[in-house]
């Protein structure tokens, strides 16, 4: 299958690596050459611009940063036109309120839409091994499914909704910043009493929350390895605040991403918006003054 790819950051380079293995014709684009240059080197085409992409594809993937990024690719006239016929696959984590202007957006170019956001941090996509969301009209996820499942370990049905696809996403990140802020705070207290995050975090990881995030981050939380950010600090505040959004939109109460906006929010004024956002646990330690306290 021809396929196209936008958006080749440290998600999306790893993702389409693994079109490209599966034999698929891949064309990709993004803002930043560079990015694409390996790729092209495996047999991959580059396109100058999105809407060269969208000519030689029929179906097109997207793994945009934020809803500016969607916004300003994909969400213009003349690319929507270009869409008319096709197939967007969108993977990237945006706002209930975007994804139900691009679903109508797209049907009235008489475009698809379904939305596959995932689970997985940069080395889980480059081995192909994602945990992937799908929605939208059934007869277009059963077309791409065989392209998400190139990606995945699992494609994980939603329904025909796309919004679905994403709230789920958006929840999903919620409890994942609510494990690592636990963590942080947990592992601040022992450390107050001569209990090192290590010895701590060992404990939980092995017994009580014996799961892949805890142990994953607790890990990082642990060794202090905060660089490269799998997942940036800046990324977390942004998807917590889209949780947030829906939660409003919805009036649902979420006193606890509040906290957790918050504590990302004074990472980032502390200049570590780049940092993945396991350093929650730098902000859980600064507040409680470890470091002048001898219990760094």
């Amino acid at each position: 299958m021809k396929v196209g790819f936008v958006g080749l950051g440290v998600m999306g380079r790893g993702m389409a690596s693994q079109l490209l293995k599966a034999g698929h014709e891949v064309w990709l684009w993004n803002r930043s050459p560079r990015a694409i240059e390996a790729l092209v080197a495996e047999g991959a085409h580059a396109a100058t611009d999105p809407l060269k992409l969208l000519a030689e594809v029929e179906v097109v993937h997207s793994m945009l940063a934020n809803d500016q990024a969607v916004r300003q690719v994909l969400l213009t006239p003349p690319v929507l036109e270009a869409l008319r016929g096709k197939v967007h696959v969108n993977h990237a984590t945006i706002s209930i309120e975007l994804v139900r202007e691009l679903v109508k957006a797209h049907v009235a170019h008489q475009a698809t839409y379904v939305a596959a956001p995932v689970f997985g941090r940069p080395d889980v996509a480059a081995a192909g091994r994602l945990n992937m969301l799908a929605a939208g009209p059934a007869e277009a996820v059963a077309k791409v499914r065989p392209l998400l499942e190139v990606m995945s370990a699992k494609v994980w049905p939603m329904g025909d909704l796309p919004e679905r696809a994403h709230i789920t996403k958006i929840a999903g990140n919620l409890m994942l910043a609510s494990a690592i802020g636990s963590m942080a705070e947990a592992s601040a207290l022992t450390r107050a009493y001569g209990v090192s995050a290590a010895d701590f975090l060992d404990v939980m990881t092995r017994t009580l929350f014996a799961a892949p995030a805890y142990q994953g981050y607790g890990k990082m939380i642990a060794e202090e390895h905060y660089q490269p950010a799998g997942f940036a600090m800046a990324l977390g505040y942004k998807d917590v605040g889209l949780g947030l959004a829906a939660a409003s939109a919805e009036q649902v109460p979420m006193p606890i991403a509040g906290v957790l906006r918050d504590a990302l929010l004074e990472a980032m004024a502390a200049g570590d918006g780049e940092l993945d956002w396991a350093a929650l646990a730098k902000v859980a330690a600064a507040r409680a003054h470890l470091q002048q306290r001898g219990k760094a």
